[in-house]
């Protein structure tokens, strides 16, 4: 009897089947969720920065050394020492070249305006002396090549903001009355010059002008396309000729918008019409007007004037 019941309950026991789990997965989730707390916990903690401990710690190291502490340059805001505690200084003096806190230099020193501007103003003359010496050297060279061309009075020079103004005349040299061709004086006064403007590294603007009396001509309605017709020949003459690059030269034309003398002079009919080639200065367009008040001060050779 009892050997078959303890057959029994042996039966049983073999007959009874484990039951799988289906909800495993949610162990997996529970710890993939913890991590992503502490994930965010953990970047949102060292995102925190304690701005009187910080302050503390860069007055520390400021007393220590003698100079401020910057993360990132312009950032001031964590920088601010005002609401920090600074605690007691720390002994640095063997760091800071054996000096005490209150011996350490201040590296931020007092900007002085004034001396600021005086150096402003000493570079500024310096590079005004420099262009203007450079501008000379190159009157010189233009007037030894109309000189040994037989042209010594084909062209006047002055200084202005912009720099040196070569004025060719335009009666019976470059042009005749109302026309805007060249004529063979005026080529070769542009064969003298040309060599020496293109070995130049400066820009060259070239201005056509003309007098008052007004024109109107069956190629020319005005006096500004005139103008501005003669500039551009030249410019054109000057690039064929010589090969100086379009890129260094500009041309405008003014009419009698900018006369030499005024219409009461009676020279000014023939004064006014003229053809000027600037070599422009290299300098800063506020230090224009130093280059022709130094350029025109101390200038002994050419003629002034129209």
């Amino acid at each position: 009897m009892s050997g078959g019941g303890g057959g029994k309950r042996r039966g049983h026991e073999e007959e009874h089947e484990e039951h799988e789990n289906h909800e495993r997965w949610l162990v997996s989730y529970a710890d993939m969720m913890t991590l992503m707390m502490v994930l965010f916990i953990v970047l949102f903690a060292i995102s925190q920065v304690d701005s009187r401990k910080f302050a503390a710690l860069k007055n520390g190291l400021s007393s220590g050394f003698g100079a401020p502490v910057e993360i990132l340059t312009g950032g001031d805001q964590l920088l601010d020492p005002g609401g920090g505690v600074a605690p007691d200084d720390p002994n640095l003096a063997g760091a800071a070249g054996n000096r005490s806190p209150q011996q350490a230099p201040n590296q931020v020193t007092d900007v002085n305006p004034q001396k600021v501007a005086e150096l402003a103003e000493a570079t500024e003359q310096a590079q005004v002396r420099g262009e203007v010496e450079n501008l000379r050297k190159a009157q010189k060279d233009l007037q030894r090549a109309l000189t040994k061309a037989g042209l010594k009075n084909g062209a006047n020079f002055r200084f202005d903001e912009r720099g040196l103004v070569v004025t060719i005349a335009t009666d019976n040299v470059l042009f005749e009355n109302a026309s805007a061709e060249l004529k063979p004086r005026g080529e070769r006064i542009l064969v003298a010059l040309g060599p020496t403007l293109r070995a130049l590294p400066n820009q060259l603007s070239i201005d056509g002008h003309t007098n008052s009396i007004p024109i109107r001509t069956s190629q020319f309605r005005n006096n500004w396309e005139l103008s501005g017709k003669r500039a551009s020949n030249v410019l054109v003459y000057m690039h064929n000729r010589d090969r100086i690059p379009y890129s260094r030269m500009t041309f405008t034309g003014y009419a009698d918008t900018q006369p030499r003398l005024p219409d009461s002079d009676p020279r000014s009919v023939v004064v006014n019409r003229r053809v000027e080639i600037i070599v422009e200065a290299r300098v800063d367009d506020s230090a224009g007007r130093a280059v022709e008040e130094l350029g025109n001060q101390k200038q002994s050779t050419g003629r002034s004037g129209s």
